[in-house]
């Protein structure tokens, strides 16, 4: 069991739910952040007493360390003060921030020889080699949060040798739209594609999940976490979400993680491996699921998945663009500026755009995403 914890996007969805996890077992918080939302971090301040927090909103930053003059707690602002908390000395560094503003605190945090649980997918999809090379060179674990590659890590636990792996299955609740045609997905609005059928996420991951782009992102992030091809990862909607993930053996025998669909599972098992201890979360009870069914994806109606494999077996900066298109698309739709099915032609224009360096560092990610990001927008401007 750790003793500190440092959480990067303390406010969102997956950060309030790891202090859940901190709360039930007395873990000491060292630090906090937040990009917006200074009214939550600041209960937050008040019950957990960190040294630090950071708004990466410098004005909300001002007005939050006026309102927490009282504590112990020292605010820094911007995305240098957020940089800074993830590299201050701590048992984990859990970052749940959202989209590719997690990669430089990432690497800051790994950089300084934290350990990492990582919740931010877009720090593998987009950094790629440059942060699982950066972790080997640091001697830093990183831990996945995701439920999908939390599965996938428990169930590979008893594996003495990579070789014996033959496949990794990763499970998707399908999101709300599955079943749906093209046609269909042409007319759907943002309520609709808000309207997650399992889990309680924030807005941009739940769009993620309407267009199964999440599912192509979660491949891409098994590949570099587990180091294998893309070929060998497949997907199987399991509307149910009980079966988080699964292994497959070169004897083709399965292994599976189940459990109710709370992230404050595989958060805890990140936060305690390798040890477990009791959760505050339910248990699962199979009887009260009639049916536990398993289908293919449809990946001619939601193509980013191909996309994504394509993306990663290119190599060089394509993750970073495809990951940047997706990103800017995803906002535009919650926006109101394109429909549905313009992510998906966003992030398929993101393949033209020739990214294919093989040696590159986090300038150049950041670079490719800027410039992705420019050519989304104006892909729309007509």
């Amino acid at each position: 069991m750790i003793s500190n914890l440092t959480v990067l996007g303390s406010t969102g969805s997956i950060g309030i739910q790891s202090l859940d996890v901190a709360r039930m077992h007395g873990l000491k918080i060292n630090a906090l952040t937040s990009n917006v939302r200074t009214d939550v971090l600041e209960n937050q301040i008040r019950e957990f007493s960190p040294r630090f927090a950071a708004v990466a909103d410098e004005d909300r930053a001002k007005d939050l360390k006026i309102r927490v003059a009282d504590t112990g707690t020292e605010i820094l602002s911007g995305p240098g003060g957020v940089e800074f908390c993830a590299s201050l000395p701590a048992d984990t560094v859990l970052n749940s921030i959202v989209g590719i503003a997690g990669l430089v605190p990432t690497a800051a945090a790994i950089d300084a020889g934290n350990r990492l649980a990582l919740a931010n997918k877009e720090t593998l999809v987009a950094g790629g080699d440059y942060i699982t090379n950066l972790a080997k060179e640091k001697g830093v674990s990183i831990l996945p949060v995701d439920s999908e590659h939390s599965a996938i890590f428990q169930s590979l636990q008893g594996c003495r040798d990579k070789k014996q792996v033959k496949k990794l299955i990763l499970t998707a609740s399908g999101g709300p739209f599955f079943g749906k045609t093209r046609e269909e997905l042409k007319t759907v609005t943002l309520e609709n594609a808000l309207n997650h059928p399992s889990w309680s996420m924030g807005a941009k991951i739940t769009i993620d999940s309407a267009t199964m782009m999440n599912k192509g992102l979660e491949i891409i992030e098994a590949a570099r976490l587990f180091d294998m091809k893309s070929r060998d990862i497949d997907v199987v909607v399991h509307r149910q979400s009980v079966i988080h993930s699964l292994v497959m053996y070169s004897d083709n025998s399965v292994i599976a993680q189940l459990g109710v669909p709370d992230m404050r599972i595989p958060i805890q098992y990140a936060l305690t491996y390798p040890d477990r201890f009791e959760s505050p979360v339910r248990e699962l009870d199979l009887a009260e699921y009639a049916n536990l069914t398993f289908e293919r994806p449809d990946n001619e109606t939601f193509r980013c998945m191909d996309y994504c494999r394509e993306a990663l077996d290119r190599g060089g900066l394509a993750t970073a663009a495809v990951n940047a298109a997706n990103e800017k698309a995803n906002e535009l739709f919650r926006n109101g500026k394109i429909g549905f099915t313009d992510i998906f032609r966003s992030v398929e224009a993101s393949l033209g755009c020739g990214y294919d360096k093989d040696n590159f560092d986090i300038n150049d990610v950041l670079e490719t995403d800027r410039e992705v990001r420019a050519r989304t927008e104006a892909l729309w401007k007509n």
